[in-house]
């Protein structure tokens, strides 16, 4: 008699999380591009795959690698927490071709206050609409709070990008070439923030090592929010400051200073090289599953916990991306 096929975890990812490589693996295959060209048939068969093989259905039919592709492709569309499909420009599948098309023409377009509004804008409305899809936790967010969240974010970035702008106007033509990735590092230490705020008023779930929710907490969802700023500013860094090195050498060909659309093609062209592999790499800084002591939580959750009839010293909660 044939022995039974060992149970797939599926409630984790295939790759040890415990270590940057394993993490490193699971967002390369949760980043892949491809993933956006799924169809919405493709990704409702994959939850269909994982749904049932979650609830003990052996799929006999399927093989294991075919129910970890399901589940790959289910990662890379439906939102941890909430379990719905997330709006497709919003997923990190998206953020190679989105942010190499944004952050080249960022890096053609910025000598004009008019083109740095536009460009800053798009990128930080593009932004805003990745924080919000990939927030953490289960709450809704009312249209009102998300608008004002979404003023203040790209209101700020911005601002801050023409502030930095003027202030470079003394100095020689390379400083002011680094104006568009110190706006967007700025603007994500304003963006991310507006567009989670609700988490940081009134808190993320936390959970136990089983998984049993134990609460919601504020420090929990700043040192979340804290470690995907981090996370972002990192995955700009390779492709925007590399760019900066080409830039001198494109300004100098007359083609490039009258054709500057083919400036920024070239310019999305390099960015698609290192975003494909800065996007996984510094999404997996941090465990996607990440953990806090039990004391540093707040006080009133502190004793909430200790007075669960088993005792723990850390609490897990989905960071977001």
């Amino acid at each position: 008699m044939p022995s039974a096929r060992p149970h797939i975890n599926l409630d984790e990812p295939r790759y040890d999380q415990s270590t940057f490589m394993g993490r490193a693996k699971h967002f390369f295959i949760t980043t892949n591009p491809l993933n956006v060209l799924a169809t919405g048939k493709q990704l409702d068969e994959a939850k269909d795959i994982v749904e049932r093989y979650k609830k003990g259905e052996d799929l006999p039919d399927l093989t294991d690698e075919q129910i970890w592709d399901a589940k790959h492709l289910y990662d890379s569309a439906f939102h941890p927490d909430t379990k719905e499909k997330m709006f497709i420009l919003g997923r990190m599948s998206a953020q190679v071709p989105c942010n190499m098309t944004i952050t080249g023409c960022m890096m053609t377009f910025y000598k004009t206050p008019r083109e740095v509004i536009f460009w800053q804008w798009f990128n930080q409305t593009f932004n805003a609409l990745v924080n919000f899809t990939n927030r953490s936790g289960e709450h809704p967010v009312s249209p009102v709070h998300l608008g004002i969240s979404y003023t203040l974010a790209t209101g700020g970035a911005v601002g801050t990008a023409l502030t930095i702008n003027q202030l470079v106007k003394k100095f020689p033509p390379l400083i002011g070439r680094f104006v568009p990735f110190t706006a967007v590092a700025a603007a994500n230490c304003i963006n991310i923030p507006c567009m989670r705020s609700r988490e940081i008023m009134h808190g993320i779930p936390v959970f136990d090592i089983n998984g049993n929710r134990v609460g919601e907490s504020k420090n929990a969802a700043r040192s979340a929010i804290a470690q995907v700023v981090f996370s972002r500013i990192m995955m700009a860094t390779p492709g925007m400051s590399k760019l900066l090195i080409f830039e001198p050498c494109h300004e100098k060909t007359n083609i490039m200073r009258r054709l500057v659309w083919i400036h920024a093609g070239l310019h999305m062209l390099l960015l698609s090289f290192f975003l494909v592999f800065a996007t996984p790499l510094c999404c997996a800084l941090f465990p996607q599953k990440s953990s806090m002591a039990v004391k540093h939580l707040e006080h009133d959750l502190q004793e909430k916990i200790h007075k669960l009839p088993h005792s723990i010293d850390r609490v897990y909660f989905n960071k977001g991306l």
